[in-house]
């Protein structure tokens, strides 16, 4: 099971123990190796922006950006750092309002997909899009819904 560094907390309630049930389901349901760190990073709106910006080339605010800094994990020692989380808190906030989640359920689906694009899944093409949705229902349904 991976293993997280909150670099920060941000101004709302979040559960450990919740987190760590996301990462347990995420390990059990994908048959992937998940033994080394994520880091998970708040930031304002500006300054994800601009990282929007330097690595997707995208102008705009982003709510969350995955960065896996392997093509494998097979050489790394426990622990290395595996991947970055990086979410923007105002972005969190703003999204729980709209679709109707407070702003702690809002982070944790974005964990869920965060985490899921760390270990190569992607959303870019239909069939891939179907796939890494239902991983993100079945691990949300897991640890919300028992």
């Amino acid at each position: 099971m991976f293993k997280y560094f909150l670099s920060n907390n941000p101004n709302f309630y979040i559960n450990k123990e919740i987190i760590d049930s996301i990462f347990k389901k995420i390990n059990d349901t994908v048959n992937k190796k998940q033994i080394w760190i994520i880091n998970i990073i708040f930031l304002d709106n500006n300054s994800i922006k601009k990282l929007n910006k330097n690595y997707r080339n995208i102008n705009k605010t982003t709510d969350v950006l995955s960065f896996h800094y392997f093509d494998n994990f097979d050489n790394l020692k426990y622990e290395d750092i595996a991947g970055e989380i990086v979410m923007s808190e105002e972005k969190i906030i703003l999204q729980w309002k709209e679709y109707w989640l407070w702003e702690e359920k809002e982070f944790y689906k974005l964990l869920i997909h965060s985490v899921l694009h760390i270990l190569w899944y992607d959303h870019e093409i239909d069939n891939e899009y179907i796939v890494m949705q239902n991983l993100e229902k079945l691990i949300w349904k897991e640890v919300f819904e028992k």
